[in-house]
């Protein structure tokens, strides 16, 4: 079974609440869990939450959906704990609670991936980087691709370095990669990395794929020519405005 699980958790730091979010007269959660439904290759959606209000407001809108505890540093513990209630789950996508607008396509793209790549037992997405403010932007999370389509880092910063080429010329220089945040993991593979304490490179990213990195697990990346649009702040929901 490929279990999709959409953590959700009221507590934002930067946008306290942002699963209720009204976006076109639906909650974002709502329009999260939508999407994902759409999906082909998902056997089963669940929400995952801490919060008595998230929790009642999904089963107002009639989705599955698991209250988990409170103490979880990531949505990736929060599916962890999630896939411990489903034991014939062999996959687990972690599909985030602030993209209202992802696409079916893409979290297909994201299976599909994770069932070719066994080796890797983690996959997640990329999308080619077009608009240059996008490259010093520290939210927009980019990623260095191998030879053969795995990661080989995640920063906040423009990676690669282009030495000797202007800031303004970069995107003609080089493909830069924007990661989505959409994961897929293997059962086990997922349970393994949960279990791991934080690393150097993530404490100073503040990324919790770079502890996967450290630790030597492998990381598939998939390109997408789909558009995300995440929301981190109440100012990136002026962004959703016009895309109802």
């Amino acid at each position: 079974m490929i279990l999709g699980v959409i953590p959700a958790r009221f507590a934002s730091t930067r946008f306290p609440g942002k699963p209720l979010a009204d976006i076109g007269g639906k909650s974002m959660i709502q329009r999260v869990y939508e999407q994902a439904v759409l999906s082909k290759l998902l056997d089963r959606v669940v929400v995952a939450t801490d919060d008595e209000r998230i929790y009642e407001h999904v089963r107002m809108f009639g989705a599955e959906v698991l209250r988990t505890r409170d103490d979880h540093p990531s949505g990736t513990d929060r599916c962890a704990e999630v896939a411990g209630h489903y034991p014939d789950a062999e996959y687990v996508l972690n599909i985030q609670g602030d993209e209202p607008f992802i696409q079916p396509q893409q979290i297909d793209l994201l299976a599909r991936t994770l069932l070719e790549q066994t080796q890797s037992g983690i996959a997640t997405l990329a999308k080619v980087i077009e608009q240059p403010e996008a490259l010093d932007n520290p939210n927009i999370v980019k990623v260095a691709l191998s030879q053969t389509g795995e990661a080989l880092y995640f920063s906040r910063f423009a990676i690669p370095f282009l030495r000797g080429t202007a800031p303004e010329n970069r995107l003609a220089q080089h493909t830069f990669y924007k990661h989505i945040g959409l994961y897929g993991f293997q059962r086990e593979t997922l349970l393994r990395i949960t279990a791991l304490s934080p690393t150097p490179l993530e404490r100073a990213e503040s990324l919790e794929q770079l502890r996967w990195l450290e630790h030597g697990f492998r990381i598939a990346v998939r390109i997408t020519d789909m558009e995300t649009i995440g929301v981190d702040t109440p100012e990136d929901m002026l962004r959703t405005k016009g895309l109802i």
